[in-house]
């Protein structure tokens, strides 16, 4: 994968005393993504918009919304998770990953 013609946040956005990272980005459309990086744990996101998440390295179990059971994404995998939802994350080794948010 590659972006070109980005605005870059320098500043990393941090959580889960900083298991999981990540960096804001802007394309020249003014789509936003965050490229970012889970080291092993579980964990828990809300969203606010609709996400596109891919995974670009190594891999992480997910329960999406409405779901009982936790499916593997691995490099090259990618799930969708509804606006104004939450859903569960484990990794094993580490998670590589860019999250794209649906523009209102």
């Amino acid at each position: 994968m590659e972006l070109n013609n980005v605005k870059v946040i320098k500043k990393s956005t941090v959580y889960f005393d900083g298991k999981v990272t990540s960096r804001t980005i802007y394309l020249e459309n003014g789509e936003r993504k965050t490229l970012g990086f889970m080291m092993p744990g579980e964990y828990e996101f809300n969203t606010g918009v609709e996400e596109l998440m891919e995974v670009i390295g190594g891999e992480m179990e997910i329960c999406l919304p409405g779901e009982t059971e936790f499916r593997t994404y691995k490099e090259g995998d990618s799930f969708v998770v509804p606006e104004k939802s939450a859903f569960k994350v484990k990794v094993k080794t580490y998670a590589d990953y860019c999250c794209s948010y649906k523009n209102k």
